[in-house]
């Protein structure tokens, strides 16, 4: 870690003077030799940081979305070109052109982040080593090494050994509980990030790899986390807590007003924009008009979500417009009315079993009426009428029921099963 940290040391002098000039803040605050003196500096330097990536987050956001809907045609690529390598890299990159979607868009904020992160591990190393760095001087340095943060030094790590920890003037249970809190609070907040974002802002119509690799890292990282953290210093691991927590909140706030189309998240969503719109009367807001926009120009594209917030606005009364208002409408109240009463006039799907059984008690029952009828014809005596003429005998009533047809039994006939019809 040391070696990878002093390929960044070039960034140590920008990232320790940050530090001392928080550090003057609020060391007139709660005193230069405090640990809220240095903890509230660096928690400071993270904020700092975090402000500065909003923009490559929003980026990361939307290079994220893209990716999970082009994960069927990335698919259907690579099985269609499976044995050509290279016309499959050459059909990912086209598709990758034409959508406007980076890969490595995703990554941004880790990439950006990480000089910052190891410049501040080779700062924290160099003042448990006791060595001036950066614009920290000599005076910054002993206020730095006095300060603790519930008992445990900012240089000091859990693998710290007894010696090194009283020779920062603390004892080795309370460095132990203090890190192994915080990195238990670390890996937590790690896991809950990604599985807030697994559970609540993916598209669940489209089941792809990408879901069970991001699946997959949900669990991954937390344990890489807790690994790592038992070789970080105090100062690190609030550093590295800090930004996780900074994360999860930047994460639910995304969720909650942007989240991706198709999730459980877009239903929560469009579900409180109705109660809005039910109690108000009007889209409120420039982002929930921009999202009524959105659901309007993808006309017959719309998932299920969108299509339930339409029907939903119709019931209402209102008709939701390009521009993402709403205007009173009596025909998209009709509509709704009238398509909902054609749904319910639908007959219920039988089952098969019902649907034999139906029809094997209709056949019966036409075969009774059938031989009702007939016994009903032959047991009626005819009227003795002036206009009937008398038939000639020897030749049977053709209505009778009692004369049969050739090659048929007398008698009613038996249904016939369902299946043999």
């Amino acid at each position: 870690m040391d070696t990878i940290a002093s390929l960044f040391s070039f960034i140590t002098w920008p990232v320790s003077w940050v530090i001392v000039q928080f550090h003057t803040l609020y060391g007139a605050i709660f005193g230069d030799d405090t640990g809220w003196a240095w903890g509230l500096s660096i928690v400071s330097l993270v904020v700092l940081i975090r402000i500065c990536l909003i923009p490559l987050f929003v980026k990361q956001i939307k290079s994220t979305r893209n990716m999970q809907v082009l994960q069927p045609k990335m698919k259907a690529i690579q099985e269609r070109y499976k044995s050509d390598k290279q016309r499959q890299s050459e059909e990912m990159m086209k598709l990758y052109k034409e959508t406007g979607t980076n890969p490595l868009s995703s990554c941004l904020p880790i990439l950006a982040q990480s000089p910052f992160f190891f410049a501040l591990y080779h700062v924290l190393s160099a003042i448990a080593s006791g060595k001036t760095i950066g614009v920290i001087d000599q005076p910054l340095l002993d206020s730095a090494r006095q300060a603790h943060i519930f008992g445990a030094p900012l240089a000091a790590k859990f693998m710290d050994s007894e010696a090194k920890v009283q020779a920062l003037g603390a004892s080795l249970l309370d460095v132990r509980v203090v890190t192994a809190i915080m990195i238990v609070m670390m890996s937590a907040s790690q896991f809950f990030t990604q599985r807030q974002l697994m559970t609540k802002n993916v598209d669940l119509t489209v089941k792809t790899p990408y879901m069970q690799q991001q699946k997959m890292l949900m669990y991954i990282f937390p344990v890489i986390f807790a690994v790592m953290g038992i070789n970080f210093p105090v100062g690190v691991l609030v550093y590295w807590l800090t930004t996780n927590v900074w994360t999860m909140g930047q994460q639910m706030y995304v969720i909650n007003q942007n989240p991706t189309p198709g999730s459980k998240a877009q239903d929560q969503y469009l579900g409180r924009l109705l109660k809005s719109v039910t109690a108000h009367g009007e889209v409120r807001g420039r982002t929930k008009r921009n999202t009524v926009k959105r659901i309007v120009s993808k006309g017959s594209d719309r998932n299920d979500i969108e299509r339930k917030f339409i029907t939903g606005l119709a019931k209402l009364g209102f008709a939701a417009q390009e521009d993402g208002t709403l205007i009173k409408s009596d025909t998209a109240l009709a509509e709704s009315e009238s398509g909902a009463a054609q749904r319910r006039q639908q007959p219920k799907r039988q089952t098969k079993a019902q649907r034999q059984t139906g029809a094997a008690q209709q056949a019966g029952a036409k075969d009774t009426d059938s031989t009702e009828s007939g016994s009903k014809t032959s047991l009626q005596k005819p009227d003795a009428s002036q206009d009937d003429k008398p038939k000639p005998a020897g030749k049977p009533a053709s209505g009778s029921s009692r004369q049969a047809k050739s090659g048929q039994r007398k008698g009613p006939q038996r249904p016939k099963h369902p299946s043999k019809k």
